[in-house]
């Protein structure tokens, strides 16, 4: 799974969790619905950096970085499972 596409993921279970439509969400954050849709389907070709952090502000999650070629976490194997 590449990394949009898990942010994808971390995005459509967050907003569900807390109670967000995508049209809500994407208001909020300033996007059109129709990107957010494509970020949590997986199908956006590109997203710029600010977009994505405005969506993981709303819904308080953060980016983080690791060393290329590091294990996976925990919570990566779990995701993959």
């Amino acid at each position: 799974m590449d990394d949009l596409n898990r942010i994808g993921n971390q995005v459509r279970e967050a907003r569900k969790g807390q109670g967000l439509t995508q049209a809500a969400l994407a208001a909020e954050a300033g996007i059109s619905r129709t990107t957010l849709s494509l970020l949590e389907s997986g199908t956006v070709q590109e997203l710029g950096i600010r977009k994505v952090i405005r969506i993981l502000d709303r819904l308080g999650l953060e980016l983080t970085t690791r060393p290329e070629g590091a294990p996976p976490t925990l919570e990566e194997i779990r995701e993959e499972r």
